[in-house]
């Protein structure tokens, strides 16, 4: 696992990445435990400061315990840094966690039937009879269980930021071993859903605010560029626009164009 500097140039290399479908989000309070630091302000010149996360965001599928883990390891994989917030602030957890609580979760389009050869080479692709939704739940405790017999039973997120990288960079050179699963394929599950779920659309549960578009300089979901075709050379100023942002864009439009018709 490289540092936090190389993991976040490595974010505005790649841009955007894929991801799942996504679950519905519900009006609850969130866990007291999650982080809700303010968002440091960029430097001059940069995009202008987030606004302060909303107390709206709800958990499907962990529980408090497995939250706790998942926030504070995402964390550490894309930390924040003197301008930007991190994937704890931009609710990283919560696109995770309503993956692992809809078809992603449950492998809905995965072949999970044997036979499974876990030395197999990389083109024959996953070799583990657990299901993501099970990957996690299981990689979590046992996780939890080697830091708490390794650290006079202390919990992976008291450790430190240092131990627990060293827990992280552990899992994924299989320097440390889980009893039922193998720990790199734990750890570059969780590493591939981060990097998602910091770099995905809002509506899907996390790039809270846009932050990582912000970061990037990636437009989002902006449909068309008539009016930008024939110029060159300028420089790009337009803020991003997620997937809620131009459907609530287009009722207004269509509901407005209903009301003059009339």
């Amino acid at each position: 696992m490289n540092d936090a500097i190389s993991r976040r140039n490595l974010l505005k290399v790649v841009g955007a990445a894929g991801a799942a479908a996504a679950v519905p989000g519900a009006t609850v309070a969130a866990p007291q435990h999650i982080a809700q630091a303010p968002a440091p302000a960029p430097a001059q010149g940069a995009a202008p400061p987030v606004s302060a996360p909303p107390q709206t965001d709800a958990l499907f599928f962990f529980n408090d315990q497995e939250a706790r883990f998942v926030e504070a390891a995402v964390e550490r994989l894309i930390p924040a840094d003197p301008e930007w917030p991190g994937a704890a602030w931009a609710g990283v957890l919560y696109f995770i966690d309503h993956q692992l609580a809809g078809a992603y979760g449950s492998g809905a389009k995965m072949y999970l039937k044997g036979p499974w050869v876990p030395d197999a080479p990389p083109q024959q692709g996953y070799q583990l009879r657990h299901t993501p939704a099970e990957l996690y739940r299981i990689g979590i405790e046992e996780t939890r269980q080697h830091c708490r017999q390794a650290y006079n039973g202390r919990e992976f997120w008291d450790l430190g930021e240092t131990v627990m990288d060293e827990v992280l960079k552990g899992l994924e050179s299989a320097q440390i071993q889980l009893p039922s699963l193998p720990a790199p394929v734990f750890f570059e599950t969780l590493l591939a859903n981060t990097v998602e779920g910091f770099l995905a659309d809002p509506a899907y549960g996390g790039n809270r605010d846009m932050v990582s578009w912000r970061m990037i300089g990636f437009p989002g979901a902006y449909a068309q560029y008539v009016d930008l075709v024939e110029l060159y050379d300028l420089p790009y100023t337009r803020p991003p626009i997620s997937f809620a942002n131009s459907a609530a864009r287009h009722a207004h439009i269509a509901g407005h164009n209903h009301d003059h018709n009339q």
